[in-house]
């Protein structure tokens, strides 16, 4: 053996090496990593050829090793780190040779391309990086983060610490609308900073809550590094869940688990909110108490500016507490005693097919105790009662076909049991509502009769739904009746905008929220996938970067705004109306909304394409287009160039030789703990991209392969990059802020800045290991 070492040992060497010169030779990183495979694997394959690698790998055909298969241990649980003293049998790391090996790759990777890059089925979800980035770098453009911390600066400056503040609050704002953390870090860097340094912020603070605030993006949805890594993921874990049933000597995951093993970057979203709210509020109170420890370093600033009445305690008290206390109060109280709630009478035209027992039980000797040892002997026993019920009821019922009395039976049922106020009415009509007390707040001495008459058209509208619109009445007939009550209130809503305009607060704060709801919202609400949203995402910062350009020049921005009330007009017609023409007998109140849907279709489009030729006229719109597509042909390029690389490893032995080095460890706790270690030091060095696509397919295996539950391993993973992100004396949000930094704020107060938010990130990930509820809680709150 070379230097005394396992050929495979020295393989990883070279490969390890050979990546690492790559990157710091100066070559992009998306070609260094396909030319470090492809060097790593033509000095290996000559190592190979000259008989220098050797590998001591079990010989399997000892009687050791097979009175050791024979006790019933699973072979691919054998390896030469758990069982040592196993007979060894002296092998070249490629044993076919290499010929044979690269002729594999070659096919491997064309198939591999194919399926993640090409047209598998992860490419749906890879586009929805190339939308979130266009988001990202559109809102980036368009000045946003400059009027939020303006605007947050105002309101949190007077406070102790209240700059820092701000800049923690606009990072995490920035994070759920860009999710690209060197942009965050720059943009803040030469907005903040100057502030901060100029009212006397120490350097070290000042710099530190940058380059933290700025890395929220990894983590706070829509976060890219989610997104990719969501991916891998999904297919890491679902694989790995099989051998693992594989090995209890089941036949499938779904068999051995009791549930199907999938994990979707939807979840991965919902898992992520809380951890990102934690770590932004642990910044903020960081901050404050800094301030209030050393207050001539982070001293309260009143900023000039802002516009609006002056709103009084009672005024705040009575429009921002009471009254939406009361409205929301009101309508879950509502919905408790059964005035507001469903009015659907739609009937399945099938029976429900009945439910089988918890778990499977009709499978092998070595499943039955495998299942056993896993959920317990009270469940496996409870699941075989079950199962037995079941075969003497004659098995498990399969749906059928109703009779159309069934039908017209659970109709009536459902038409006896609906709620007076529809869920639907009673939702919009509240936002109505919310809208007009909130405007009443803000401008206290503005003429309040609009929208006291738009608040009695509220409940106008909701005194006709009880009165005149049943569970039967027709979308057409319901917006009949409504028809002059929500024109009243939409009415009053347009006086309101004009109040709620005058406040620097919503007037900044308001349009990048709601982007952030409709896109998050519609995934974590279950409406629809992270692709989808992303384009939704993307058209919006579109037509709101446009409607900022057009409010600079001088100019309307109606179209805008019209364009944008034109997609929500096309999304509620298509919730309430059934829009498929193509059916037999099309009503005509679905043929009128088809043509209303259409309609706002073309106009939402022609909205979104003035945007893009008011960006482009501004010069906004070219180089968006061009970094967009930069960042996106790197993610891509680095994902062949990683896959390349993997194959590499693969080829010789190396993924697998370190899989089982981590199998060898008892605790699978301590096999995680591990593999965070290794990842936060490559943090220093690798970009999140490389990480993901090189490091965790070759752990991803094990740890996606115990109990541990998916969502938490993977919110950890992203959690340990954003850390390794921040930590001196390599990471990358340093590199970022110290590129944009005055000359009077040196390379020490940085990293001095933010050693302590590097100690906030390990106790955040401290409690996240303490508490994985954190992450747990939300996704199975929604999910049920």
């Amino acid at each position: 053996m070379l230097f005394g070492l396992d050929g495979v040992e020295i393989g990883l060497i070279i490969v390890f090496l050979c990546l690492f010169g790559g990157i710091l030779s100066g070559f992009p990183v998306a070609f260094a990593i396909g030319g470090a495979a492809v060097i790593s694997f033509t000095i290996i394959a000559a190592l190979d050829s000259a008989g220098l690698l050797i590998h001591q790998a079990i010989d399997t055909g000892s009687d050791a090793y097979r009175s050791l298969v024979g006790t019933g241990i699973h072979p691919d649980k054998i390896s030469i780190f758990r069982y040592p003293d196993l007979p060894r049998a002296a092998e070249p790391v490629f044993p076919q040779g290499w010929e044979t090996a690269v002729d594999r790759n070659i096919s491997f990777i064309v198939n591999r391309m194919n399926e993640r890059v090409l047209a598998g089925q992860s490419i749906e979800t890879l586009l929805a990086v190339l939308m979130f980035v266009l988001m990202g770098i559109t809102l980036e453009r368009s000045k946003i983060a400059n009027d939020l911390l303006t605007t947050m600066a105002r309101v949190f400056g007077p406070l102790p610490g209240g700059l820092a503040v701000s800049v923690v609050v606009v990072g995490a704002f920035l994070a759920a609308s860009t999710g690209i953390v060197g942009a965050t870090v720059v943009t803040m860097g030469l907005l903040s900073l100057p502030t901060m340094l100029r009212n006397n912020y120490s350097p070290e603070l000042a710099t530190g809550v940058i380059a933290a605030s700025g890395t929220l993006g990894q983590i706070i949805p829509p976060s890219i590094v989610i997104v990719l890594l969501g991916t891998l993921a999904g297919d890491l874990y679902s694989a790995a869940q099989e051998q693992r049933a594989a090995e209890a000597g089941c036949s499938d995951a779904l068999t051995y688990l009791g549930e199907a093993a999938v994990v979707s970057v939807g979840t991965l979203f919902q898992a992520a909110i809380l951890p990102g709210v934690m770590l932004a509020v642990l910044y903020g109170l960081y901050a404050f108490g800094y301030a209030l420890v050393k207050p001539h370093k982070a001293p309260p600033v009143q900023l000039e500016g802002g516009s609006g009445d002056i709103i009084t305690r009672n005024d705040a008290l009575t429009w921002f507490v009471a009254a939406p206390v009361a409205l929301i109060g009101g309508l879950i109280l509502a919905m408790n005693v059964n005035i507001v709630g469903s009015q659907t009478v739609i009937v399945d035209s099938f029976s429900d097919a009945t439910e089988g027992a918890i778990l499977r039980t009709n499978v092998s000797e070595q499943c039955q105790a495998s299942m056993i040892e896993l959920h317990g002997q009270e469940k496996w026993d409870m699941a075989v009662e079950q199962q037995k019920a079941i075969d003497e009821a004659g098995g498990v019922q399969q749906s059928r076909a109703l009779t159309p009395e069934e039908i017209e039976q659970l109709r009536a049922e459902k038409v006896a049991a609906a709620a007076p106020i529809g869920t639907g009415v009673a939702v919009g009509f509240l936002l109505l509502a919310l809208i007009l007390t909130t405007a009443r707040g803000i401008a206290p001495s503005a003429d309040g009769k609009p929208l006291m008459i738009g608040l009695g058209a509220v409940a106008a509208a909701l005194a006709v739904d009880v009165l005149f619109i049943g569970p039967l009445s027709s979308p057409g007939t319901t917006l009949v009746l409504l028809a002059i009550p929500l024109a009243v209130a939409l009415w009053a809503c347009r006086y309101a905008a004009g109040l709620l305009g005058q406040n620097d607060l919503l007037r900044v704060v308001f349009p990048p929220l709601v982007l952030i709801v409709a896109v998050l919202g519609s995934i974590l609400g279950g409406i629809t996938n992270p692709t989808p949203a992303a384009a939704l995402g993307a058209g919006g910062a579109l037509m709101l970067a446009a409607y900022r350009k057009l409010q600079d020049e001088g100019n309307s921005g109606k179209i805008v705004i019209q364009a944008a009330f034109a997609i929500v007009i096309m999304i509620l017609v298509g919730v309430n109306f059934d829009l498929r023409v193509n059916r037999g007998d099309v009503p005509f109140e679905d043929w009128a909304a088809f043509f209303v849907a259409q309609g706002a279709y073309l106009f939402a489009m022609f909205g979104i394409l003035f945007s893009c030729w008011v960006l482009f006229r501004n010069g906004v719109l070219s180089p968006v287009v061009r970094e967009t597509a930069k960042v996106t042909s790197m993610v891509f390029t680095i994902l062949i160039g990683s896959q390349l690389l993997n194959l590499v490893v693969i080829s010789f032995g190396g993924e697998h030789y370190i899989q089982e080095f981590l199998k060898s460890f008892d605790s699978e706790m301590k096999v995680f703990l591990i593999v965070m270690l290794v990842l936060f030091v490559l943090g220093f060095v690798l970009d999140f991209l490389e990480i993901i696509y090189i490091v965790i397919p070759i752990v991803g295996p094990v740890i996606y392969g115990g109990t541990m539950d998916p969502k938490w391993v993977t919110i950890m993973i992203a959690v340990n990059l954003q850390t390794s992100f921040l930590t001196p004396p390599f990471g990358f949000a340093l590199f970022y802020l110290r590129g944009v930094a005055p000359k009077e704020v040196t390379t020490g107060h940085i990293y001095r800045g933010v050693i302590p938010f590097v100690l906030i990130q390990v106790a955040g990930l401290a409690l996240l290991w303490a508490f994985p509820s954190v992450v747990t809680i939300l996704p199975n709150l929604i999910g049920h």
